[in-house]
């Protein structure tokens, strides 16, 4: 309920404030697990995706975002997962895994941290594909533009920037692989989708 709620909340800001618009949503499967992949420019990319994405998924949210009590509460009743940066989270993982196995949508920002500069993808880190090398569930590429203008890194306010959220085909993913490669993989699609929307 909570997050339906916010969902609509955050959908209707997003038309007013930001134009946004979504392509691609066909490509989401209507049941089952799956993960989403994401290139990752601003903290507006999880409510963005969010908002586009037409099922529930679980963000992998820093555990610092958990220690303010009202974001804490928030992010907890929409399903967010804390994760513990710097080393592998193993309770972080086993319940992103068990939230994907169990027929539930999982969104991972596979680049892991927002970048800095303009029209340039950060390395991926090697988590993504391992979650999506041990899960046996749908991967689906997302491009996300316009957020980067709309709340830039250091800004303190939002601005009136259109944003655009592109879906693409499933991603094939070649099990066995070492999991940095199959990250990059993944990076590769996210990449083809940029390269489509411009």
């Amino acid at each position: 309920m909570a997050y339906k709620f916010s969902r609509w909340i955050l959908l209707v800001l997003s038309k007013l404030l930001f134009r946004i618009e979504f392509r691609g949503r066909e490509f989401i499967p209507a049941k089952g697990g799956f993960i989403l992949v994401s290139n990752h420019l601003s903290y507006l990319d999880p409510i963005a995706v969010g908002t586009a994405c037409p099922r529930k998924v679980s963000f992998m949210a820093k555990n610092t975002l958990f220690e303010y009590p009202f974001l804490s509460g928030w992010l907890k009743a929409v399903g967010a997962i804390p994760v513990k940066r710097g080393a592998p989270d193993l309770l972080a993982i086993k319940t992103a895994m068990h939230n994907a196995s169990s027929g539930k949508g999982l969104a991972l920002f596979p680049e892991g941290t927002r970048r800095t500069q303009e029209n340039a993808f950060i390395n991926p880190q090697a988590g993504a594909g391992f979650l999506a090398d041990k899960l046996n569930v749908p991967v689906i590429p997302a491009f996300v533009s316009g957020t980067e203008y709309a709340l830039p890194r250091g800004a303190k306010f939002l601005r009136p920037v259109k944003i655009r959220v592109k879906f693409g085909k499933e991603i094939h993913i070649e099990r066995g692989k070492p999991y940095r490669e199959i990250s990059e993989a993944i990076m590769a699609d996210i990449k083809n989708l940029a390269d489509e929307n411009n």
